[in-house]
């Protein structure tokens, strides 16, 4: 039913822009099939203001290093999709194209020969561009941790790796968000620059996804066993621009912390111009996410426990009613 789709918490996370229109339509969609949800979405994007729905609006970003290139891509509302690009063979990767024909203009834009599609889990938002986009790019090869993944040629699970180029990638499964995400941990042999992870909706700067298909336990170790003994310098690429209303929270959660505060001042002024706040690190990560700090003394008080599963059960489900403040 379309009451357990991800596209409902899609039209939640928009009604901080426009609440009359998007609480009337989740009335409406709960009454829909899937796909039909699905398809009413897609021409929503042409018929709603385009404050609203249009990714135009927000600028891509290009990270240079000397082994590797990220351009950031912003797709839909508030997704991104991410060009990796080894720097030795000019061989690409894409994260979650949802949006084949802007992949197909940033590949040309770089000169560099695409060969791989990273998904890290099976939403609409982030696989529905798969089937197309190898139609227009036949060859690809389609990595996933889920059969539900579109298009998916090559299923993977946790420590599998493989090679973009010169680059070497690592699977890294963090069930929870979707019972197949996959993280993907990207480095260059004797580099001393910056790995990065694309961690999909599994961590976001400041927050992490929505329980939808796992638990608190399963969330901490994706958060804390896996992601966080990465090296504290990996730059992270999430799936989503949400920074701004995750730092709020944050704030709501230990009022006290500097880091959230100076943070979030940062967020809105980047906002402000349409730039993303993308990437983080593993490192800041530890300073103002309450879902990485579940283990500090300020946010199990917070939480009513010293468990730190249960710290994160508590604030997650604190998070999924939030109401965000204007300020």
């Amino acid at each position: 039913h379309a009451r357990h789709s991800p596209v409902l918490d899609w039209l939640s996370e928009r009604s901080k822009v426009n609440c009359g229109l998007t609480c009337t339509l989740k009335q409406t969609l709960h009454l829909l099939s899937v796909p039909t949800v699905h398809l009413l979405i897609v021409h929503l994007c042409f018929i709603v203001p385009t404050a609203l729905f249009d990714s135009a609006l927000r600028k891509s970003s290009l990270v240079e290093q000397t082994d590797m290139k990220v351009e950031l891509l912003p797709a839909l509302t508030d997704n991104y999709m991410y060009l990796l690009i080894d720097e030795d063979t000019k061989e690409a990767a894409i994260v979650d194209p949802v949006e084949p024909q802007k992949v197909v203009d940033a590949v040309k834009k770089h000169g560099v020969k695409l060969k791989t599609v990273l998904t890290t889990h099976h939403h609409w938002d982030h696989a529905g561009g798969n089937e197309k986009l190898v139609k227009l790019m036949p060859g690809l090869t389609v990595y996933g941790g889920d059969d539900r993944v579109g298009a998916l040629t090559q299923k993977v699970t946790h420590y599998n790796t493989f090679k973009v180029g010169s680059l070497n990638v690592k699977c890294l499964s963090t069930p929870c968000h979707t019972r197949g995400h996959i993280c993907y941990f990207v480095t260059k042999e004797n580099s001393t620059e910056p790995p990065a992870v694309f961690t999909g909706d599994t961590l976001f700067v400041a927050g992490c996804g929505k329980f939808f298909e796992g638990t608190a336990d399963e969330m901490y170790k994706a958060l804390i066993d896996v992601l966080g003994r990465l090296p504290p310098e990996t730059r992270v690429y999430c799936g989503h621009e949400y920074t701004i209303n995750n730092l709020k929270f944050a704030r709501h959660v230990e009022p006290n912390n500097e880091a959230i505060q100076k943070k979030l001042t940062w967020a809105k002024d980047k906002y402000d111009n349409g730039e993303p706040t993308i990437p983080s690190t593993v490192a800041d990560e530890f300073t103002f996410n309450p879902f990485m700090r579940v283990r500090e003394k300020s946010v199990q008080e917070h939480a009513g426990t010293s468990d730190p599963i249960e710290a994160m059960r508590s604030i997650r489900k604190e998070k999924d009613a939030f109401r965000v403040p204007k300020n």
